[in-house]
């Protein structure tokens, strides 16, 4: 029996880290050794603390349903970390829980785009963007980051992009895949424009801790932003708990409890325990968070030091994250068929640029979350490839 999709699953993308890791696998499988700088996830693994919270929470009985937004005391300490770290002012009837980062999106697009609406982006930027702004039926409008401007977006162009039909921006800083940061002079004037046009802004700070230099400052400290911008965050990067499935977002006005409706139609609530163990990550001790950034900062320099060594290849250094994002015209290939190449005939798997934007044409994705061991073999394996290419 063939099943009829409805039309708007053909809207729907994908998240290409997630295909290469399969591929990748199916390579390990017949015998290959592969280098993995595909995946974006810590490979450390959770703080000690944090497993036992959880741990014992399930043992205490943590394993029933509760409320749609969470758990009072998480959305407080929540409220609390976002407050003190931001110098906002939320409160924890305006933090909703879920089960990743990924459902602030998928939730606040539904909740607020449909057909007429436009939505600004990043390109390149996180993939799920712009699959979830044309699963809602509004019409995605990217803006280019471009290597010259440190990957941060270019305000007179953002200007010339926003009209009436402008409902949502998003931004992200620490930014997937580029590293890029956004200034406070950007912060600052991208709030002018969003307040001139009454616009909403969806902040995605995943990556607020693993910031290598400077400040994380939000948009949301900007004059007039604290009733229009929505802050998304959670445990996975800064915890490394992936796996955990524990994300958050922070609404403005009383957009929170629409987007708790979507949870009770969705998901019903985020797994006790697993809140459990998030309140631990964030009223714990915090020295693993300090220690991991450290490890990705001697990483980061590891792997940009070795691309830029590459004839052919060049790097600007990221300023926060865990990705380089690597210039690769010089090879005389295009994304796709560079990343092809790494993959299938020198075992390093990475993502093509464009899998995160058609501005990402002429880049590779490279996660420096694993070890130095591994990142010095990948630059080995890329340099064969390089050489070979050019021969």
């Amino acid at each position: 029996m063939s099943v009829e999709l409805a039309s708007r699953m053909q809207r729907l993308g994908t998240e290409t880290a997630f295909e290469v890791l399969v591929r990748a696998r199916a390579l390990e499988a017949q015998g290959r050794d592969v280098v993995h700088l595909e995946i974006g996830e810590p490979d450390f693994d959770t703080p000690e603390n944090i497993v036992e919270a959880g741990a014992r929470a399930l043992r205490e009985g943590w394993t029933h349903y509760g409320p749609a937004a969470g758990l009072p005391d998480l959305r407080e300490a929540i409220a609390s970390y976002v407050n003190g770290s931001r110098g906002t002012s939320y409160t924890p009837d305006q933090v909703v829980v879920t089960p990743g980062g990924k459902p602030v999106m998928f939730f606040v697009m539904l909740a607020l785009l449909e057909r007429g609406h436009e939505a600004i982006y990043p390109d390149p930027g996180f993939p799920i963007y712009g699959s979830m702004i044309d699963f809602s039926g509004a019409k995605g409008v990217p803006i280019p980051l471009r290597e010259e401007n440190d990957f941060r977006l270019d305000i007179d162009e953002l200007a010339s992009l926003m009209s009436d039909r402008t409902r949502l921006l998003i931004l992200n800083s620490p930014a997937n895949p580029t590293g890029g940061v956004l200034e406070r002079e950007d912060l600052a004037a991208i709030a002018e424009l969003a307040v001139k046009h009454d616009v909403i802004v969806l902040s995605d700070e995943i990556y607020s801790e693993l910031l290598y230099e400077g400040e994380h400052v939000s948009i949301a400290t900007m004059p007039g932003m604290a009733e229009r911008t929505i802050i998304l965050d959670g445990f996975s990067k800064t915890y490394a708990m992936t796996g955990w499935r524990l994300g958050y977002g922070l609404f403005p006005g009383d957009l929170a409890a629409p987007i708790s409706k979507l949870m009770v139609n969705s998901v019903s609530c985020t797994s006790m325990a697993v809140q459990r163990a998030g309140l631990e990550a964030l009223t714990g001790p915090q020295d693993k968070v300090a220690e991991f950034r450290e490890a990705f900062r001697r990483r980061r320099d590891l792997i940009v030091n070795g691309l830029n060594e590459i004839e052919g290849i060049s790097c600007v250094l990221p300023k926060g994250a865990f990705y380089a994002f690597p210039n690769i015209t010089g090879t005389g290939r295009s994304s796709k068929e560079f990343a092809d190449l790494l993959l299938e005939e020198h075992g390093v798997a990475a993502l093509a640029g464009t899998s995160f934007g058609a501005a990402g044409e002429g880049y590779l994705r490279l996660s420096y979350a694993t070890s130095e061991a591994n990142i010095e073999k990948a630059l080995a394996r890329v340099a064969d490839a390089v050489s070979a290419v050019r021969a």
